[in-house]
């Protein structure tokens, strides 16, 4: 098994998805949870979830006061209301307190919780073994033509919001040498993975094996109602990639960010790898291992 901390934020489906991924797969130990920006509808519906597995880890939160619920419609709509909570400590905190040689942390959210950490000058004895982030973009000049999906065709850099959400944390993650490895599952490969009807006929037997799946498919159920064509599955391949490093096909990079775009450089020995390709048959194994 591997120790996990996940980042997270709920205006978009497939974070909560890849929450309930992560507490119910076989191989990861969840350890904890941080949420951007962490707001009391949020943290209650992540405890929601948590308590489905019948978890009660560390929730962390970058700004629980802020203005706003920041938790789509989507979740309320298909799994019920969730009361508000405030049973949430400040996210660097977690992220300090939870992480270390041994743990994985996927982010899946724009890096304001990871950032509000390495920020910190009282936490240079952070380590942190492997940072599995959904983010970044690969283009020319690391990504063969053959792989380079048309609307990224011979482009450097593109904007991308995970990193764009959190641009100076982003650079700071990308460059602190108390993180020891670095694996980027980027835009350029996370746009061809989609969550469709053939994968949703592969999760509806395993509904009465795992809760996970059972909560997945009955989230998307309701999202292929309204958009039958499937939904992009950004955030659960990067935590299957964490799971299985071998979905992925890697390269050895340097991330640069030039006028709110992020692109990469081939650089041998630099520790940060990102994906340009990935093996679909493994996703699909790893999604619905139970």
């Amino acid at each position: 098994m591997i120790d996990v901390v996940w980042d997270m934020e709920t205006g978009d489906p497939d974070d909560f998805l890849t929450l309930l991924l992560l507490c119910g797969h076989p191989e990861v130990r969840l350890k904890a949870v941080t949420i951007t920006p962490g707001t009391p509808e949020q943290v209650g519906f992540v405890r929601w979830g948590l308590a489905q597995f019948g978890l009660d880890i560390p929730v962390g939160a970058y700004n629980i006061d802020h203005p706003k619920q920041c938790l789509s419609r989507w979740h309320e709509r298909v799994y019920g209301a969730a009361p508000p909570s405030r049973d949430a400590r400040p996210g660097w905190e977690v992220l300090r307190d939870c992480c270390d040689a041994d743990t994985t942390l996927i982010t899946g959210a724009p890096l304001k919780n990871l950032g509000a950490l390495l920020r910190r000058d009282d936490c240079d004895d952070f380590v942190l073994g492997r940072w599995v982030a959904q983010g970044g973009f690969a283009g020319r000049g690391v990504v063969p033509p053959a792989l380079q999906l048309t609307k990224f065709k011979n482009l450097d850099a593109v904007p991308t919001y995970n990193f764009g959400g959190a641009p100076r944390a982003a650079e700071r993650a990308l460059m602190d040498p108390r993180i020891r490895s670095r694996r980027l599952v980027s835009k350029n490969v996370c746009h061809r993975v989609y969550y469709d009807r053939d994968v949703h006929e592969r999760v509806a037997p395993l509904r009465e094996q795992s809760l996970a799946m059972a909560l997945i498919w009955k989230g998307m159920e309701a999202y292929l109602r309204k958009r039958a064509g499937g939904k992009k599955f950004h955030d659960p391949l990067a935590a299957c990639c964490a799971i299985d490093e071998n979905i992925g096909t890697w390269k050895e990079v340097q991330m640069f960010r030039r006028g709110g775009k992020w692109g990469a450089e081939r650089a041998p020995g630099s520790g940060t790898w990102i994906i340009i390709d990935y093996d679909r048959s493994l996703f699909l194994e790893t999604l619905t291992q139970i």
